[in-house]
């Protein structure tokens, strides 16, 4: 289960994944993608996540086989230049499994779960991650600051990006079509 294969069709859509709420049971095999994409688990951090109300911890499981997982943060208060509310947190995708709308479909499922409790949503990235701010492009997300850190988030290469966008801005790709879970 450390590596588990790509199933579906190699065009971003994937037969048979599923985006679901995460559970406690989930976290072994959160740990698991996040080992094989080389970053450390935070499982206190995580588990707190997972039963607090007013966050959300999502899976993309593909048969019994998590892929990948998303969160998102609430702030209180603000820190400088990045204001309190909502965050989307990162998004981790196994290694196998990328380039495959997995990231699409978990960036989508909690700006669909936020969107009815705020007009906002924040996000945070390493300027370097130029994958990351493209995906979340898509939602009208736009740079509002740069700093080496945010809400105690310190960036490799000293400079992040603090990026907003309207819950009611959604991506209308060339076809015409707004992202879903599993396109």
């Amino acid at each position: 289960m450390d590596e588990p294969a790509p199933r579906g069709p190699s065009d971003g859509g994937i037969d048979g994944l599923e985006i679901r709420e995460a559970t406690i049971a989930d976290l072994a095999a959160v740990a698991r993608v996040d080992a094989a994409a080389g970053r450390p688990t935070h499982v206190e951090g995580l588990r707190a996540a997972v039963l607090d109300p007013d966050r959300l911890v999502v899976v993309a499981r593909a048969g019994d086989v998590v892929v990948g997982w998303a969160k998102t943060h609430l702030f209180g208060r603000s820190d400088g230049v990045a204001p309190a509310g909502h965050y989307l947190g990162g998004v981790t995708v196994h290694p196998a499994w990328r380039r495959r709308g997995v990231g699409t479909a978990l960036t989508a499922v909690r700006l669909d779960w936020l969107g009815p409790v705020t007009d906002r949503v924040h996000y945070t990235v390493n300027a370097r991650n130029t994958a990351s701010i493209a995906l979340h492009r898509r939602w009208g997300f736009q740079e509002v600051a740069r700093a080496p850190s945010f809400h105690r988030v310190r960036f490799a290469g000293g400079v992040g990006l603090l990026l907003t966008s309207r819950t009611s801005a959604r991506h209308v790709d060339d076809a015409g079509r707004t992202p879903v879970p599993g396109g």
